[in-house]
């Protein structure tokens, strides 16, 4: 029996843009933005719909989740096959996720063919992606330890400054550190708390979740 594929990182985009290209008079103006679910996706669709009321087409592609495990894509009155469905395959081919893509058009007055189509809504969505870049998303463990307000200070740039993700610090009574650490770099945080405290403080795992990287471009 084949095991499930673990998927503990994925490509994202790194900022919401927008790209226009002209094909003989017809303008096509792609939206980029990043989402969270379907909802969200079919939201941004129904605002630029709104926002852009004279333009006759708002053709859309998203995929959603770690896996890539939700795509749509919808012609939105363009000829079966000749929008929606090469926008989503710009999508996959650049390997992102939890993004919608939008496709304004202006008619021009000449069409394009089926052909033409194809082409135009690709290239839309290939100079909207450039616009927003890429960041990737890991998966971490969420890690707590618990250390003195005399050495909290210390042992958080410690860490920071061995590339450990201090992602929150709480005081009370104690400072608790929140660190965000991919599954095989558990132990050697367990290793450098143990060195920086002389083995007093010992990291409890809490939660998985999702951290964006930086932005590659």
């Amino acid at each position: 029996m084949t095991e499930p594929t673990v998927h503990d990182r994925y490509l994202t985009v790194a900022r919401n843009a927008e790209a226009e290209i002209e094909v003989k008079r017809s303008r096509f103006l792609c939206t980029i933005e990043r989402v969270a679910d379907e909802a969200a996706a079919r939201s941004v669709v129904e605002r630029l719909r709104k926002q852009h009321w004279d333009a006759r087409h708002h053709c859309s592609a998203f995929v959603l989740g770690p896996d890539a495990g939700v795509q749509r894509s919808s012609d939105d009155g363009e000829p079966s096959g000749t929008a929606g469905a090469p926008m989503l395959e710009v999508l996959r081919g650049h390997q992102v996720s939890d993004v919608v893509a939008v496709v304004t058009r202006w008619f021009g007055g000449t069409l394009l063919g089926a052909g033409g189509l194809v082409r135009a809504y690709s290239d839309a969505v290939r100079a909207g992606l450039e616009a927003a870049g890429t960041r990737e998303r890991l998966l971490v463990v969420e890690q707590q330890v618990v250390v003195s307000h005399a050495e909290a200070g210390r042992v958080e740039s410690e860490l920071r400054s061995r590339g450990f993700d201090v992602m929150d610090a709480a005081y009370a009574e104690h400072v608790t550190l929140r660190i965000g650490v991919r599954p095989d770099q558990a132990e050697r945080l367990t290793a450098v708390l143990a060195e920086l405290t002389a083995g007093e403080a010992v990291p409890e795992p809490i939660r998985t979740s999702w951290r964006d990287q930086s932005a590659s471009r």
